[in-house]
């Protein structure tokens, strides 16, 4: 029991340094506010002050310029016709077709080449295990036979 009576007081020590903070805190922005932090002016683009004071935050009257000879421009370059050589249907299609069936397919294709190579193990195992002889004679033989193909190969 004494156990609650202790964490009670770290409830109430721990709840004291949190209000101490916070007056801290408070104390430094109110500080900060009164040490001649001003705040920004607004700018009046669109709306008219009626207040004297408030007329020097106003832009000025701005006149939308003359944008009739930029249309102009714009289209007459539209309604000439532009020479467009002949476009070779060739050069714009891929060279190989199906890249992308291959990079997708490419992550089943390795799982089916692991199962495929443990299958093939498997079947050595069986075979070699049927005919009852020992493995070690079995991989000796085979080695012995691709040192003799290697040989015959370099003569």
């Amino acid at each position: 029991m004494d156990s609650v009576g202790k964490m009670q007081e770290e409830a109430f020590k721990r709840k004291e340094r949190l209000k101490a903070l916070r007056e801290k805190k408070g104390a430094d922005n109110s500080e900060s506010k009164l040490e001649g932090e001003q705040l920004p002016k607004p700018v009046f683009r669109s709306y008219k002050p009626k207040d004297e004071s408030l007329q020097e935050s106003k832009l000025p009257q701005v006149k939308p310029s003359d944008v009739t000879d930029k249309i102009k421009s714009h289209l007459e370059a539209a309604t000439e016709e532009m020479s467009i050589e002949e476009v070779d249907l060739i050069n714009l299609a891929p060279r190989k077709p199906d890249w992308d069936l291959k990079r997708d397919v490419a992550k089943k294709l390795e799982k089916l080449e692991r199962r495929t190579q443990r299958a093939i193990a498997e079947l050595i195992r069986e075979r070699l295990q049927a005919s009852n002889e020992d493995l070690a004679l079995a991989v000796n033989a085979a080695a012995v036979d691709s040192r003799n193909d290697d040989d015959d190969d370099e003569d």
